[in-house]
């Protein structure tokens, strides 16, 4: 892979904030899109735009077309069975939301239990918060180690024959820790528990093959893989999506409606009433492609060795404090550290002015927050179209902000 090519795909790089060249290194919130998704968004709005499903003039028809495309071009990406097991939400919350309405509140009941980790990200924890306040299951987590892995001997012991649902993070948004969910998904498996996955920060970095890891349902967000926002995607077994209930009742999502009732279109129809997003998974479709013809491997490989080069390059700042695994084959693509005890959001000042973008935040991680004794932590975050350069300015720009707060603070 070619990154200085790649950059040139990308035409919001091609300027400066605040008299600096910009260096984007927020990817783990938002991807920045390429010139072929931007095209692919406007070429059907100028000439293809339709309701898709309904018309059956030429319109509609090239709508409906492209639309179904873009399912199936999503289900080859995660090599999912069949295109029907891929349903387009709004995003990753909402399809976690989805399965945390439409099966844990469904089939859950009081002594249930679902395991999971105090790393998740909110949208994988309060969604199985208020469905085992709804059913009376009860939330059981997996301790983290020191460096913020999952030791599979504590989910084993976690996990028991009172598990229904285990519900964990591929990558973790604030360690970048690849947790092992396909060893995971195999133990919650033997006890009659599903294992749902949350794929927001690992399906842009890296393969992802549902059927290698087993998992039951997995969610994921178009927006941090070069796809337009709005738009994302939960994958199911077809088993569990045809007896999960829909969540959203309306338009299009129906079969036949009565007065008194109503039956639903089969999956993964009936999981997507009203208009759905249409120019959002034409969108995806096109992200996905720019990904394939690049390839995953290659991606995983360049997210690894920026990884590995900043974590080096950091540790070497007198005063940072860099959290999650030291080795970084264990990570994916991001750097989470804090400088001195100056809070992330005015080293994150500091680096904006020197037109560095970085996170600053608890990155909707609270209770992992807690845990690392820290109110928030700094997040570099990389893609393929980062360069060490990239790295070098952010340790440049750390090292501006450590001098400052030191001459500042006396």
């Amino acid at each position: 892979m070619n990154v200085l090519e790649v950059r040139k795909d990308f035409p919001i790089l091609q300027q400066q904030i605040n008299g600096h060249p910009l260096v984007y290194l927020d990817s783990a919130a938002s991807s920045q899109k390429p010139r072929q998704v931007i095209e692919a968004l406007k070429h059907y709005y100028e000439t293809n735009h339709s309701n898709v499903h309904r018309g059956v003039h030429t319109l509609g028809s090239r709508a409906t077309e492209a639309y179904e495309l873009a399912r199936e071009k999503v289900a080859r990406f995660i090599n999912a069975p069949s295109a029907e097991q891929v349903i387009f939400t709004r995003g990753t919350t909402e399809s976690l939301n989805m399965v945390a309405y439409g099966y844990a509140r469904a089939f859950l009941k009081e002594g249930d239990e679902i395991v999971l980790t105090p790393a998740e990200h909110h949208a994988n924890l309060v969604p199985w918060q208020q469905a085992a306040k709804a059913t009376g299951a009860t939330l059981k987590y997996v301790p983290l180690q020191p460096d913020g892995t999952v030791s599979l001997d504590d989910v084993k012991q976690a996990i028991s024959s009172k598990t229904k649902l285990v519900a964990m993070a591929h990558v973790s948004n604030v360690l970048g820790t690849i947790n092992p969910v396909k060893e995971i998904a195999a133990m919650a498996h033997q006890v009659g528990a599903v294992m749902v996955v949350d794929g927001a920060q690992s399906v842009p970095h890296m393969p992802v093959d549902v059927q290698d890891l087993d998992c039951d349902f997995l969610a994921f967000s178009g927006h941090k893989m070069l796809g337009p926002t709005g738009v994302g995607v939960l994958y199911g077994k077809r088993k569990w999506l045809d007896i999960m209930e829909p969540t959203y009742f309306g338009g299009e999502m129906i079969d036949v409606v009565e007065l008194y009732d109503s039956t639903w279109k089969d999956t993964p129809w009936k999981f997507e009433g009203g208009t759905p997003i249409i120019a959002g998974a034409i969108g995806l479709a096109a992200a996905v492609d720019y990904l394939s013809d690049i390839g995953m491997e290659e991606i995983r490989q360049h997210d690894h060795r920026l990884t590995a080069y900043a974590l080096e390059q950091l540790k070497s700042v007198e005063g940072v404090t860099v959290y999650g695994p030291e080795d970084s084959r264990q990570r994916c693509g991001l750097v989470t550290f804090n400088l001195l005890s100056i809070h992330a959001h005015d080293v994150s000042t500091v680096l904006d002015s020197e037109g560095i973008a970085i996170r600053a935040g608890h990155h909707c991680a609270q209770p992992l927050m807690r845990i690392l004794k820290v109110p928030s932590t700094a997040r570099a975050s990389f893609y393929l179209y980062n360069t060490e350069a990239d790295v070098d300015a952010l340790v440049a720009s750390v090292r501006t902000a450590k001098e400052f707060f030191q001459h500042a603070l006396g």
